[in-house]
């Protein structure tokens, strides 16, 4: 059956469209066809009208509005289609009436919108006693934490539209003279036809090879490690760099290459920076050893896909908005790997910390809705603060709480042999309650 497909206006409340609408219908005969197309055992099967090709089970959106809410949501057009399908095939006599011209959400009401799938009845309704207990626990959290939820949302955003040069840095440093820069890594990543494009390199300052840390692991490479200890050393030795050859490179050979880089990925469109903990390697980029020209940089992400220009991200930030920190504990690099069940080897050498922060990266900005994937990680942590089964939810915030063994790969010799307590009132705090 050929129909005309609606363009997307703006949005509309599911509640508002599930409760609501059918009964603000004026004809009563109309109200039993809407509300059994909009029944979610309906919704979710693959015969619905609605129904994606491609997808698996039904689309919606969740939608963020501007008080940092959130709402689960049909498109406009989804709303239009619905109407035009229930007269197409004769369920009702004439096209129903659209819902209330103030029920639409538009741009101006909204952060951010994305699309998300429910592929049974259960999992849409669990999504929604979930939003509103996270919006309960949202209220009045510390305004760091929103806007690094905000910043969360936009990444996602940015990175679905495959576009520009998406770029992770890191640098290594003397740890007793932190203005001698011995190592830079990079993983970048660009679409060209839709096809991802990955390249990442590493490169060691030859004049420094020797300078060995005192504090810091000594994972530049194997053969300096060894020469300064030993003195010899077996030329075929593995480097440490686990994802590509590393270049030994005089001073002004480094400083050109990393120039030439950045110059580089500024071709491809936008340039999105990427760091972890963006404050000391800010500085390396500026400082005379790479003299890297940054005057248009920016920190802020915009809402919607410039043309060129760069950006920078951290994802210390946006681990922090999906575990729920609104303070300033960020966790290392190694940390965040850990909870995202990202596999490392070598950290501290530019070259794995550069790639391991891309994939922290890819990990969060190709995930769900930043609430949908923090409950799909570690789903039922987010314990009220007093820990209490009927304790209230306004104001709890949504941080996640890990058990000591999560946290140490050390604490597992501590345990004994009778295991680790589970506190077991976190599951009962978070109970569901009965919803329509």
């Amino acid at each position: 059956m050929s129909m005309v497909s609606p363009v997307v206006t703006g949005y509309y409340r599911y509640t508002d469209i599930f409760f609501e609408w059918h009964q603000a219908l004026p004809n009563p005969e109309d109200r039993s066809p809407l509300k059994a197309i909009l029944a979610q055992d309906a919704f979710v099967h693959p015969d619905h009208p609605l129904h994606k090709e491609g997808v698996e089970g039904a689309e919606l959106y969740l939608g963020t509005l501007q008080n940092f809410e959130s709402r689960l949501l049909f498109s406009s057009a989804q709303v239009e289609y619905i109407r035009y399908w229930l007269h197409a095939v004769q369920l009702t006599k004439d096209l129903i009436p659209l819902p209330y011209s103030d029920c639409l959400l538009t741009e101006s009401n909204l952060r951010h919108v994305s699309p998300v799938h429910f592929k049974t009845r259960e999992a849409l309704r669990t999504t929604l006693k979930q939003i509103e207990k996270n919006n309960k626990r949202l209220k009045g959290v510390d305004p760091t934490l929103n806007a690094r939820r905000d910043i969360f949302e936009r990444v996602r955003s940015l990175w679905t539209q495959q576009q520009g040069t998406w770029c992770a840095l890191d640098f290594e440093a003397w740890d007793r003279d932190h203005t001698l820069l011995t190592e830079f890594g990079w993983s970048t990543v660009r679409w060209d036809c839709g096809s991802k494009i990955e390249e990442q390199g590493h490169l060691i300052v030859k004049e420094r090879r020797y300078y060995t840390n005192t504090f810091v692991s000594n994972n530049r490479d194997v053969k300096a490690h060894l020469l300064f200890v030993y003195l010899h050393v077996d030329p075929q030795l593995t480097q440490h760099f686990s994802f590509g050859k590393s270049e030994e490179v005089n001073k002004a050979t480094f400083k050109r290459r990393i120039q030439a880089l950045i110059e580089e990925c500024k071709k491809s469109g936008p340039l999105f920076l990427i760091f972890h903990d963006n404050n000391q390697d800010i500085k390396y980029l500026k400082s005379k050893d790479v003299d890297v020209q940054l005057p248009d940089v920016v920190f802020l992400l915009p809402d919607v896909l410039p043309k060129d220009g760069i950006f920078v991200l951290d994802t210390s930030d946006l681990f922090a908005a999906l575990e729920g920190e609104g303070g300033g504990n960020r966790r290392s690099l190694e940390r965040v790997c850990r909870h995202l069940q990202i596999s490392t080897s070598h950290l501290h050498n530019a070259g794995n910390d550069a790639h391991y922060t891309m994939l922290a990266l890819m990990s969060m900005a190709s995930g769900e809705p930043i609430d949908m994937q923090r409950e799909r990680r570690w789903p039922n942590r987010t314990s009220t603060t007093s820990g209490a089964p009927n304790a209230p939810l306004n104001g709890a915030g949504v941080r996640v709480h890990f058990d000591p063994w999560e946290e140490d790969d050390d604490f597992s010799d501590q345990e004994g042999v009778c295991g680790p307590a589970v506190d077991i009132s976190r599951f009962k705090a978070d109970s569901d309650e009965e919803t329509p």
